[in-house]
């Protein structure tokens, strides 16, 4: 999947713990961490903007897209 969660790497610069992350934002521990390890199918934007209120971060740091190889080589052979 090309789009890539960063939530450990801010969970670290912040040194905080994901328990406290989940108090924070008012989710479970489990649905973090399904989120934290990218086989989340989907983010409300209520709890994104919950993760950034309390990491004091832009959605941006937390979420990234990374070109698939897949498409970057399909889209190399078309330029041929």
């Amino acid at each position: 999947m090309p789009i890539i969660v960063n939530l450990d790497v801010m969970l670290a610069r912040r040194k905080m713990p994901l328990g406290v992350l989940a108090e924070k934002v008012g989710i479970t521990i489990a649905n973090l961490s399904i989120l934290k390890t990218g086989k989340a199918r989907a983010v409300r934007f209520s709890t994104l903007d919950a993760i950034c209120e309390a990491l004091d971060c832009q959605p941006g740091d937390i979420l990234e897209f990374r070109k698939s190889e897949n498409l970057k080589n399909q889209t190399e052979a078309a330029q041929v």
